[in-house]
């Protein structure tokens, strides 16, 4: 099945109060927005919103159907999409996160099957970036968010390379 590979109008944005708001208020709006994390730049779709996750598809081109971790602000958040999530789990959040530590677990029904692909787990990481924070609680949830670059391409590092490869 041919995927369309929607090109996108992006701005680039310096990331103050101003700009943090409208980001977040475009995911709550069903819009996509990248930012920073520690690792590499994601591509953020609000994870409750099903036609904003099948626009990273289209953007990413990459096969619907297929799961997309979920960043969110907390590991007290992670219960939500986690309702069985042991202590063992629970400790392991709270130590390493935020960080670069994705924990895949069997999901609640808050973790639609647009986001999982159907799957019975769900991959939840807490970013450990200051604008990726600031525009989950900004935002107010999780979102699912892969590296902002193409299926298959080098994962983004910087601004640059985002608008470069999706912009």
């Amino acid at each position: 099945m041919a995927v369309n590979r929607t090109r996108v109008a992006t701005r680039l944005l310096k990331a103050d109060p101003r700009t943090i708001a409208e980001a977040g208020a475009l995911l709550r709006d069903g819009k996509l927005v990248a930012f920073p994390t520690e690792t590499v730049y994601g591509l953020a779709a609000s994870a409750l919103h099903e036609s904003a996750v099948q626009k990273l598809f289209e953007v990413k081109g990459r096969q619907p159907g297929q799961a997309f971790a979920l960043a969110v602000r907390s590991a007290d958040e992670a219960l939500d999409y986690l309702p069985g999530m042991s202590s063992l789990a629970m400790r392991l959040a709270r130590r390493c996160w935020p960080g670069p530590m994705t924990l895949v677990l069997p999901r609640s029904a808050k973790a639609g099957d647009f986001v999982t692909g159907g799957q019975p787990t769900v991959g939840l990481r807490v970013p450990n970036h200051p604008v990726a924070l600031a525009v989950l609680r900004e935002f107010g949830g999780g979102v699912a968010a892969p590296s902002a670059n193409l299926f298959g391409h080098v994962s983004p590092t910087t601004a640059a390379a985002v608008l470069q490869e999706i912009g």
